[in-house]
């Protein structure tokens, strides 16, 4: 066996080393659907498709046992997809249930300036239990995403983003790789701590807030109220700290992510990317947070067809690319090296749970068509994939 062969060997090994045993199951692939963007439904009225959306803190699962507190649009993270042909008129109804301001920003669309979603540019900040509109023609085509656009270090961290896919029915990519099959993967970068800290002090708030409404008054002991300006700036010189009061000294501390996840999943909870051998399958590569990633796929190179959403009029071959954030890409996978290969960040720091490997951005292609006999690792007749939980969950480096 050549090195070619044995790297070949090698990585797909590796890959059927770190899944899980079922992969092949109906109820697997039934799952699996679930861990990709639900699409928003619409009501027509007139030329108009109108969606709506709405904010509330959520409980979202990262990884098994992993629960964290997130700002989620419709309970989700990401948000529901919005998917509109182009040219389509589109209004969009917010509707905020938090504590918090909030807009939507829709990134690579070209909607009025009004409808931007900067707060105090393009329109003010949609209030607690407040609503807003947004109104736009569905333009230009491709793969595009929405976020908050207000407090967004804490707002995108906590899952408020989604994807919004135009497309034609003229479709250039479909054109040159006929595919049936499409993924949308929206990455993000969380510091859980930040997050933690952030959310459950505006949980406090509500709660607060509730206890005034219920008895309709304040009690100065459990709001540390003081009498007069001079007693409240003798406390602080004592150390006492106002609650709810953000801390502004310099130098301020920024959030580190430490969670990484794909669709609001870390490894071993990403989605599966099913092919079969033959088929092109599409995915819609989006980056919603805030760190770099190098991703790799094994065993293939892959077209690169779309760069924020506009098809690229010569497709090129890589089998890594650099998702920056902000950044769209499409690109095709050809169904044409059968085995169960890993497509992960290159970044080893993406790659883990709070610093602990295996984790973050670690997702499998798996071939459908995959022949039993070839679900063993290495010719070992006793570990074919009904057995694979007796192997180390590591993954390969190349």
């Amino acid at each position: 066996m050549d090195r070619k062969e044995f790297m070949k060997h090698s990585a797909m090994v590796a890959g059927m080393a770190m899944f899980p045993s079922n992969l092949f199951a109906k109820e697997t692939k039934t799952a699996n659907e679930k861990l990709f963007p639900k699409s928003l439904p619409f009501l027509k009225n007139g030329e108009w498709k109108e969606f709506e959306v709405s904010i509330a803190i959520s409980e979202q699962e990262l990884a098994p046992g992993m629960k964290i507190h997130t700002l989620a649009f419709n309970d989700m993270v990401p948000g529901p997809e919005i998917r509109v042909k182009q040219g389509d008129k589109v209004r969009v109804k917010l509707k905020n249930n938090t504590g918090l301001n909030h807009t939507i920003h829709w990134h690579g669309i070209y909607v009025p300036w009004r409808m931007d979603g900067v707060p105090y540019v393009t329109q003010m900040p949609v209030m607690p239990n407040q609503e807003f509109t947004y109104e736009f023609v569905a333009e230009p085509y491709g793969t595009h995403f929405y976020h908050c656009h207000w407090g967004t270090l804490l707002h995108m961290q906590s899952g408020m983003f989604g994807s919004i896919i135009i497309e034609d029915d003229d479709d250039p990519i479909k054109k040159a790789f006929p595919y049936e099959r499409e993924y949308t993967l929206v990455y993000s970068a969380h510091d859980v701590n930040f997050i933690r800290n952030e959310l459950n002090s505006m949980l406090e708030r509500m709660k607060e807030r509730s206890y005034l409404m219920k008895n309709g008054r304040f009690d100065a002991e459990r709001f540390n109220l003081f009498n007069t300006k001079e007693e409240l700036l003798e406390a602080i010189e004592n150390g006492y700290q106002p609650p709810y009061l953000v801390n502004r000294r310099a130098p301020a501390e920024l959030p580190v992510p430490n969670w990484f996840t794909v669709n609001g999943k870390s490894y071993p909870s990403t989605p599966y990317l099913y092919i079969k051998s033959g088929e092109n399958i599409r995915i819609r590569l989006i980056n919603a947070g805030t760190e770099n990633h190098h991703l790799h796929l094994h065993g293939h190179d892959f077209w690169m067809v779309c760069d924020d959403g506009v098809p690229l009029p010569q497709p090129w071959q890589r089998n890594t690319l650099s998702l920056s954030p902000g950044k769209t890409y499409d690109i095709i996978v050809e169904g044409n090296n059968r085995g169960i290969w890993t497509f992960h960040d290159h970044d080893t720091r993406r790659v883990t749970n709070n610093g602990l490997y295996p984790g973050g951005n670690l997702l499998a292609l798996v071939y459908e068509d995959l022949p039993k006999e070839e679900r063993r690792v290495g010719g070992m007749s006793n570990m074919e994939m009904d057995n694979m939980d007796m192997l180390p969950k590591i993954a390969l480096d190349e």
